[in-house]
């Protein structure tokens, strides 16, 4: 079993297990339709909804198997104000994939990128991650932004690889490996 040692502490957030006491906040953000616009199949979430979605983040804590997603819930100013996740993608080729999800009314001070910094860092540095990778709608220009800042660089664009809410979709592929992260091509958080 492979997990960060918690909580992870940034200089302004604390990276934690999600919990069942995190349903408010979580049921905050998975409600609103600005959230879930770029999730794929995904609708503005019921409060029931939502706690079948805290419930399921509960046990994904560690990395047990390949396949294993490592979800924290972000926590400033004592409440949840978004998750990052690691997808544990392939053993042999020490690769993961980047997810995250935040609250809009937390937007524009640098605290996801912070966060996903902090949880990335844990992955190359700690577990031994070679690459991690993102992926996001051709049209996600905040998600896409957002991996820019941290450092991945733009992979791929796949042209209309997929269908996202009946419509043929583009999807962006960004990526960064343990020596750039070393190197620190990442743009700091402010």
């Amino acid at each position: 079993m492979f997990q960060p040692t918690y909580p992870i502490r940034t200089a302004r957030l604390v990276l934690r297990p999600v919990t069942v006491d995190d349903l408010d906040d979580v049921y905050a953000f998975q409600r609103r339709p600005d959230v879930v616009r770029w999730m794929l199949g995904a609708e503005p979430r019921t409060r029931e909804q939502s706690r079948a979605s805290v419930l399921a983040m509960t046990g994904e804590d560690a990395w047990r198997a390949e396949g294993d997603c490592l979800t924290v819930a972000v926590v400033a100013d004592a409440a949840v104000i978004g998750i990052v996740e690691l997808v544990w993608r392939s053993q042999l080729d020490r690769t993961a994939e980047l997810g995250f999800v935040f609250h809009p009314d937390h937007g524009g001070r640098g605290l996801a990128t912070e966060a996903a910094t902090a949880l990335l860092d844990w992955g190359f540095t700690e577990f031994g991650l070679h690459r991690v990778y993102g992926r996001c709608h051709g049209r996600n220009t905040a998600s896409a932004r957002m991996m820019a800042r941290l450092g991945l660089r733009q992979e791929a664009r796949h042209v209309q690889s997929y269908l996202f809410k009946g419509e043929w979709a583009d999807q962006l592929v960004f990526a960064i490996l343990t020596n750039e992260w070393r190197a620190g091509v990442r743009t700091p958080p402010s």
